[in-house]
């Protein structure tokens, strides 16, 4: 991927945080507004203190989400603004007179949502921002100290302590699964050839050796085929690199729909496939495989109706003199050579 997709990559990641942690501040804020409000009207609070807490609850989100749009590094400006969100936080704890229930819900909330946005490097960093928030305005203040705490601002509290966590709880929920299933999907790219959406030559060398040692356990039988795509590179030649990948991705459709779903065919590598036949001889693979064979042999491509394809093919069943994953695999291999060596077109036995 060039350099420049990836810039923009990351950009477009770093400004959907932005506007995840936009949702979460606009909530909190508003919501810790009603403690707060309440603290101060105990208190007989001036009338720059409300415009400080309007400010604090309305504006402030606005701002901060326009700075993170607009900024070259958004996650890094976001994170200015989370340790923000805290200082502001710790002054708000000093403006309440450190009353008890709404200051410790404060921290719990400016806590937990950090260690989710950036777990405990960013805690520490915000940590010491709600503590000098917090010095500054009660020096500021005089040093107000009121622990207790009323029911009327108890009351209020409690929407703040429901709500914002089961949003803060439903929102790492949803981060959760999405990460699930990008893993799922990695996963699933790096067994499969992405072109023609068979498992690639690492996952069938990984299913062969577990059907290695299931044999060595059992005694139940297991082949390893082995095809090449004849004169391939004549194809590419003739008709071009983009006939050659229809041709693959018919090759592996017609493995796919002659194999059981036990069994494993894959791309093994350029015009190469592999197939693993569970519970099945030599003998039978050969029947198999010749099925497909006849069907590659048929196949017809309307703009290039002069094109035909065939398939060599070598086979080993696995035995008790095979001692390890590369003879068996050397076995099938040297099959394969010799159908080829014999003309192309036909099936050899180990």
């Amino acid at each position: 991927m060039p350099h420049y997709a990836i810039a923009e990559e990351r950009r477009a990641s770093e400004l959907r945080f932005v506007e995840r942690i936009y949702r979460m501040r606009m909530l909190g804020t508003a919501l810790s507004m009603l403690p707060i409000a309440s603290v101060l009207d105990e208190r007989a609070a001036p009338a720059w203190a409300w415009g400080l807490l309007l400010l604090n609850a309305f504006a402030w989100p606005q701002l901060a989400v326009r700075l993170g749009r607009r900024a070259r590094r958004p996650a890094a400006t976001e994170f200015r603004c989370l340790a923000l969100d805290s200082c502001f936080g710790g002054a708000w704890i000093a403006a309440m007179a450190v009353s008890a229930v709404p200051s410790a819900v404060l921290v719990t909330a400016l806590t937990a949502d950090k260690i989710a946005a950036g777990g405990a490097a960013l805690l520490g960093r915000t940590c010491l921002a709600l503590l000098a928030g917090f010095a500054i305005a009660w020096w500021a203040l005089g040093f107000p100290f009121e622990p207790a705490t009323s029911p009327r601002t108890l009351a209020a509290t409690l929407p703040f302590l429901f709500l914002y966590s089961v949003a803060l709880s439903l929102l790492n929920h949803r981060l959760g699964r999405r990460i699930a299933d990008q893993n799922r999907a990695l996963e699933r790219l790096n067994r499969t050839d992405p072109h023609i959406q068979l498992p690639n030559r690492r996952h069938f060398e990984a299913r062969a050796q577990h059907e290695f040692l299931r044999y060595r356990r059992t005694g139940r039988p297991i082949t390893l085929v082995l095809i090449d795509v004849d004169r391939f590179k004549e194809v590419n030649d003739r008709y071009g690199h983009g006939m050659g990948d229809r041709v693959l991705e018919r090759v592996a459709r017609i493995l796919e729909g002659t194999v059981r779903d036990i069994d494993m065919p894959a791309r093994y590598g350029g015009d190469e496939f592999a197939m693993l036949l569970v519970d099945t001889s030599g003998a039978a693979a050969a029947r198999i495989v010749e099925r497909a064979r006849d069907l590659v042999r048929a196949m017809r491509f309307d703009e290039h109706p002069d094109l035909c394809c065939s398939l060599s093919i070598g086979i080993a069943e696995l035995t008790d003199d095979v001692r390890t994953l590369e003879q068996w695999m050397g076995a099938a291999d040297a099959a394969l050579y010799r159908a080829k060596a014999a003309g192309r077109d036909r099936i050899e036995l180990a």
